[in-house]
């Protein structure tokens, strides 16, 4: 994983760049307004997510954030809360309360492509009621540990409420595209022009 971290500097670059370039931060009921309903999104939108529970998370990227006043979307790793250099309980809260969204990424992080019957309450329920106890809401949004998903994870997605889910390893499923929306990572060896780049070739 360390090539994809991404310095304080080059995340705070890149930040400045998106402001300065016109982008605004939408939040994913915004985007399922959108692909579900039409409904209208900012003339440069872009969705900002963060994976896994990381403090810095809190610390550096959302305090770079609040610089320009983006919002980002937090997929929560709940075995992880409260551990050593992982967000704590408050921190989640604080997230939620400043229009952040906090949204859904396993309970330990299992890939679903490897899930039994039992691994589905633990992985998907598990996690939507402690983060509904901590922000006072459940997630409606989840995006798949590694980017892996199948058709089998999404009966089961739908079962417990979520909307939309969010993946990396293949196109937009012309069946199920609510459930295999498209992200990209930034890896940290990226500059903010390549960054720029990638984005054109992979969402325009």
């Amino acid at each position: 994983m360390k090539g994809y971290i991404v310095t304080p500097v080059a995340f705070a670059d890149q930040m400045k760049a998106l402001a300065d370039s016109g982008y605004q931060t939408i939040l994913p009921d915004q985007l399922y307004d959108y692909l579900a309903f039409g409904a209208a999104l900012p003339a440069k939108p872009i969705m900002i997510t963060f994976d896994d529970t990381s403090e810095e998370h809190f610390t550096i990227g959302a305090a770079e954030m609040k610089k320009y006043n983006f919002k980002g979307v937090f997929f929560i790793m709940t075995i992880s809360i409260g551990r050593p250099n992982y967000m704590s309980k408050d921190q989640l809260r604080q997230l939620a309360e400043g229009g952040h969204s906090i949204d859904g990424h396993t309970w330990d992080h299992h890939r679903v492509t490897k899930y039994t019957d039992a691994d589905w309450d633990i992985q998907l329920t598990k996690p939507q009621t402690k983060l509904q106890e901590i922000t006072g809401r459940q997630f409606t949004n989840f995006a798949y540990p590694f980017g892996l998903w199948n058709r089998k994870a999404i009966p089961q997605l739908k079962k417990r409420g979520i909307k939309a889910a969010y993946q990396l390893s293949t196109l937009q499923d012309s069946i199920e595209p609510l459930y295999t929306i498209r992200r990209m990572i930034v890896p940290g060896t990226w500059t903010t022009p390549q960054m720029f780049r990638w984005m054109k070739n992979t969402f325009d």
